[in-house]
C-alpha cells in the first residue's frame, strides 16, 4: 500500500502549481491535532491527503478535501489505494471534494467518476470569487470595481497602516468580537496558533493587521500554495470601521500572495447562486455569506463554482446512521 511519510507527500505536491493547501502537508497536519487522522497515499504521480474522523462503533468519515493532486488521468488507478486504505479505517463512506471549478472543466467530471455517486454534503464552501493578482499593482487596482479602489485609497489617506504580526490572541479577541457582530463561528485561539506555527515558518501564511494610530482595527490571516492565495480567516473591530481598513487589508494580502509568486487569490466563499441571483439579491439580504458578497465582489474577481462533491459508501448498512450523525455535527 502506497502510504508515504510527510517529506515524500511534500516533493510530490510541491510539483503541482495548483495544488490546493488543504491537501498540503501542513493542512493535514493541522487537523492531525484537532480530531482527524492522515494518511497520504501516492500512485503513479498522483496523490490524495484522506482525513479520518473517528466515529462510534470503531467507524470513521474519510474524507479528501481538495483534491486528488496530480493528473486527472491517474485517479483510477488511484482509487484503488485509496479504498483500500478507507476500509481499513473502517470507513462507513469516502466524501471527495474535488479541486475543480465547473468554469474550468474541458472533461466529464461535472459528474461522479464510475463508482462514485453525488455527495449529500457540501464541506467547504462550493463557490468563491477568484482574484488575478498577476501583473503590477495599478493592474491589480484596475480590475476592482471603483468604489474598491476608492476605500482603498481612503484607508491610505487616513493613515491606516497594514503590517504583519504574531499576535494570535488579539487575532482571536477580534475574531471573536466579529463572529459574535455578525453571527459566525469561530475556531478556538489553539487552533489559530497551530495553523500560523505550521504554515508561517515555511513562508505559507501571514498575519497581517491594520492599525490606526497603533490601535489594531482588522486582521486577516492569508495561506499560499503553488500558485494561489487564499484568504480564509479575517476580523474587524467596531473601532474606525469608516476608514475602510478591511479594504486595505484584503489588498495588502493580494500583493503578499504575488510577492510569494501567486497569479490568484481566493476570497473562499459566497452564496451558492449564480452571478444574476448574487447581483440582485446582494443589496437586500444580509444574512450568512450575503453579508460579505457585496464586500467580495468589489475586488473585481471571477465568480467560480466547484464541482460538486462525490462519496464513495463502503458500509451501507451503517450509512444511515452517518446521515443521522452528520445532521447533528458540524465536520470542520
Amino acid at each position: 500500500m502506497p502510504v508515504v511519510t510527510i517529506s515524500e507527500w511534500d516533493r510530490l505536491i510541491n510539483q503541482v502549481p495548483d495544488a490546493h493547501v488543504l491537501q498540503s502537508s501542513c493542512w493535514g497536519e493541522l487537523k492531525a491535532d484537532f480530531g482527524w487522522r492522515v494518511v497520504r497515499v501516492v500512485q503513479g504521480g498522483c496523490g490524495a491527503q484522506v482525513l479520518f474522523r473517528r466515529l462510534p462503533l470503531g467507524l470513521s468519515l474519510a474524507y479528501i478535501p481538495k483534491g486528488p493532486v496530480g493528473p486527472s488521468s491517474g485517479w483510477r488507478e488511484l482509487w484503488k489505494e485509496v479504498d483500500l486504505v478507507c476500509r481499513r479505517e473502517r470507513a462507513i463512506l469516502l466524501i471527495i471534494e474535488p479541486n475543480l471549478f465547473v468554469e474550468e472543466l474541458k472533461s466529464a467530471f461535472d459528474v461522479p467518476p464510475d463508482g462514485f455517486s453525488p455527495a449529500i454534503q457540501n464541506i467547504q464552501p462550493p463557490r468563491t470569487i477568484v482574484i488575478d493578482i498577476s501583473g503590477e499593482e495599478s493592474e491589480i487596482l484596475a480590475r476592482m470595481k471603483q468604489k474598491t479602489r476608492y476605500n482603498i485609497r481612503l484607508a491610505q489617506k487616513r493613515g491606516v497602516i497594514v503590517q504583519p504580526a504574531q499576535d494570535l490572541a488579539l487575532f482571536h479577541r477580534l475574531m471573536k468580537e466579529t463572529g459574535e457582530r455578525d453571527g459566525f463561528g469561530v475556531h478556538s485561539l489553539e487552533y489559530y496558533q497551530k495553523a500560523y506555527d505550521l504554515f508561517h515558518p515555511l513562508g505559507n501564511c501571514e498575519l497581517l493587521f491594520a492599525s490606526y494610530r497603533s490601535e489594531p482595527i482588522a486582521a486577516l490571516m492569508v495561506f499560499a500554495q503553488g500558485n494561489t492565495a487564499w484568504y480564509f480567516y479575517g476580523a474587524s473591530s467596531d473601532l474606525y470601521r469608516e476608514f475602510m481598513p478591511t479594504y486595505l487589508l484584503q489588498f495588502e494580502a493580494m500583493l503578499w500572495g504575488r510577492a510569494k509568486g501567486c497569479s490568484k487569490y481566493d476570497l473562499w466563499g459566497v452564496p451558492d447562486a449564480d452571478q444574476a441571483t448574487l447581483e440582485d439579491g446582494f443589496l437586500q439580504q444580509k444574512d450568512g455569506l450575503w453579508g460579505v458578497y457585496r464586500f467580495k465582489r468589489g475586488f473585481g474577481g471571477e465568480l467560480r463554482r466547484s464541482v460538486d462533491p462525490w462519496q464513495r459508501i463502503y458500509q451501507p448498512l451503517f450509512y444511515p446512521f452517518y446521515r443521522w450523525w452528520v445532521q447533528r455535527r458540524e465536520v470542520d
